[in-house]
């Protein structure tokens, strides 16, 4: 019976007894309570301590091996991952947050194959306290695979927490989705106790208010919250929205060589060098990092890329890229040594959408993080994009029948 545990995608709904009812409906980690230890013969015990029974569901999933815990409800406010992971072992990695709206995320990382042998939420019928309690076995990569397979209901509709898509309502309507990088699970880089995801999160309202009150513009964000959106659910939205323009705002980290300043991203299978051969790979890893296993999706993705090269839309991508460099030079703010890169971002695969990456600067480098972390600083460029995409609209509407023939 206990294999069974391993090959099933778990959906466990929790029955909490009645004197756990009255409790807030928003649960949260007991980090007194809960651990992770390796044990003698391949086991390891994960347990973690919850205010109340929550419904939840486990899977594994393959290539790396992860076990992933959803979790409804569940706030992680103030744990760390050294509060439950004080230094790695046969899980050698965690992460966890917001990864839907209504349901939290934890990613462990599998140092080998290991399968959950039990899985139980105990509540204490008296406080409604709970624990989830999960055994894992070391097993032989077969018996793993077997288990891993997850099932279509491992993965998740793609959702946005941006606004509603706008309607088409007239011929001239001019739509920009602005995607900020990572959310949710997925923080993108960190720098004392900075992260990318909130960064970005900031900057894109800020650039959706600002295009907003020109009245020319209807701006749709790929989330508006600390959410998880898969790559491919961005470049999907992207399409429902019937969008004129995708830009996508990152400030990442560039662990070896150094960068900094502003660089405006274009799409091209071979990278401009291996910084962004370095970056494209790190953006890559955002659906694994949350713990999505796409490997049934259908290569959409890939089909948009044999496509990129329609003439309509690729001199329109460079001068939508040319533009922002141009803009944000004027501004004042810092752009790298070579601003005009290209590398093959997936956010960046819609043939029919001029799309760019912008990085607005690399928190990794000391001056970028003190200018990101300035809210002055970071109206200033924000400004600057968007004049750019109001100056790049105009050149566009004069070009386009030029660029038709």
């Amino acid at each position: 019976m206990s294999r069974v545990f391993a090959s099933l995608l778990l959906w466990l709904l929790c029955a909490v007894p009645v004197a756990a009812q009255g409790l807030s409906v928003l649960a949260r980690v007991d980090v007194a309570t809960s651990s992770i230890e390796d044990k003698w013969f391949g086991r390891t015990e994960f347990r973690l301590g919850l205010n109340q029974g929550v419904p939840y569901r486990v899977f594994l999933l393959d290539e790396p091996p992860r076990l992933v815990i959803d979790f409804r409800e569940v706030a992680f406010d103030g744990v760390s991952k050294a509060d439950l992971l004080p230094e790695p072992g046969r899980i050698k990695d965690l992460r966890f947050g917001p990864f839907q709206p209504g349901w939290w995320r934890l990613v462990a990382d599998l140092a080998g194959p290991m399968i959950a042998e039990e899985i139980g939420l105990p509540i204490d019928p008296n406080t409604g306290v709970a624990q989830l309690s999960i055994a894992l076995q070391e097993v032989d990569q077969e018996e793993f695979t077997k288990a891993a397979r997850p099932t279509k209901a491992a993965g998740w509709a793609v959702k946005s927490a941006s606004a509603p898509v706008p309607k088409p309502v007239r011929d001239d309507r001019f739509v920009v989705v602005v995607d900020p990088g990572h959310g949710g699970v997925d923080p993108g880089a960190v720098r004392n106790n900075i992260d990318e995801k909130t960064l970005m999160l900031e900057m894109a309202r800020g650039l959706r208010d600002v295009l907003r009150r020109s009245g020319e513009v209807e701006v749709v964000l790929t989330r508006d919250a600390d959410v998880f959106v898969s790559l491919p659910g961005r470049v999907a939205l992207a399409h429902q929205a019937e969008a004129d323009l995708f830009l996508s705002l990152h400030a990442d980290a560039i662990e070896e060589g150094r960068a900094q300043g502003a660089t405006v991203y274009t799409l091209s299978n071979e990278a401009s060098d291996g910084a962004s051969a370095q970056l494209a790979a790190q953006h890559d890893r955002a659906d694994i990092i949350s713990g999505l296993d796409l490997s049934d999706a259908d290569d959409r993705v890939a089909v948009v890329l044999m496509d990129l090269a329609r003439q309509e839309t690729a001199p329109r991508t460079e001068l939508l890229a040319d533009t922002l460099v141009r803009h944000i030079k004027a501004s004042g703010a810092p752009v790298y040594s070579k601003p005009r890169r290209r590398a093959a971002f997936s956010v960046l695969k819609s043939a029919d959408i001029p799309s760019v990456l912008v990085e607005v600067g690399f928190i990794s480098d000391p001056r970028d993080l003190k200018n990101l972390r300035d809210p002055i600083w970071r109206a200033m460029m924000v400004e600057a994009l968007s004049d750019a995409i109001l100056d790049w609209r105009a050149q566009d509407i004069a070009l386009r029948p030029l660029v038709r023939q």
